[in-house]
């Protein structure tokens, strides 16, 4: 194991285990108002590392499936470490709600979420290779993934996480994926960097919608 990543995961789960979830990191991205207060009030010491820690996870997803986009589009010599530390990444979201959830439910989560990656490998590989039935073919599955990563979630806490709502943000997630893959094939670059700030700035929301709904369910877990 890498030394720098060893030490980035000694951290994060030192930071895990004062929250009894998932490991935390100072982002330094402006708050949404949601990620600060919750019902009126601030947030305790544990919800605002939830919080934290929630965005850390999903800001790793975009940051190491972008990196992958490039290298994978520019048969970048790096692009087997890059996937792998993206597929990582999957493995990393999927233990943290375990605590919550129960291993079998990170575990499922952890499979769906590998299958969203390597679907999505598909597409780029289809696309910069032209090859449309190809391209058909794995988007059609790609949006269905994230259908079902959507209805898993909304399974675990319906109260929460309304299923049409997951769907809304899973597949908001994938349009705009898709926006910054094609942008970056095209050469476009001031589309690909646009693409990836919406990208950044929706998946806080998904994190953030997460968290709260986390902290709802379980408030004994954060007094």
């Amino acid at each position: 194991m890498n030394i720098k990543f060893r030490s980035s995961l000694v951290i994060v789960i030192a930071i895990l285990l004062s929250v009894g979830s998932i490991s935390a990191h100072d982002t330094g991205a402006v708050p949404h108002a949601s990620s600060s207060v919750t019902a009126g009030r601030a947030d305790s010491a544990k919800e605002a590392a939830l919080r934290a820690a929630m965005r850390k996870l999903w800001e790793d997803h975009i940051t190491w499936t972008r990196l992958f986009i490039v290298s994978a589009i520019g048969d970048l010599p790096d692009k087997t470490a890059t996937s792998i530390r993206l597929l990582q990444n999957q493995t990393d979201i999927g233990n943290a709600v375990k605590s919550f959830y129960g291993d079998a439910a990170g575990e499922k989560l952890t499979g769906l979420l590998k299958t969203h990656i390597t679907t999505a490998a598909e597409l780029v590989a289809a696309a910069k290779a032209n090859d449309t039935a190809k391209m058909g073919d794995a988007k059609k599955r790609w949006y269905a993934n994230a259908d079902e990563i959507a209805v898993f979630l909304s399974g675990a806490n319906p109260k929460n996480w309304p299923a049409e709502e997951m769907k809304g943000m899973m597949r908001g997630h994938l349009d705009l994926t898709a926006e910054e893959a094609v942008a970056h094939l095209k050469k476009d670059w001031a589309a690909d960097i646009a693409a990836y700030d919406n990208i950044h700035n929706q998946i806080l929301d998904m994190a953030d919608m997460l968290s709260t709904g986390i902290i709802k369910q379980f408030p004994e877990k954060f007094k």
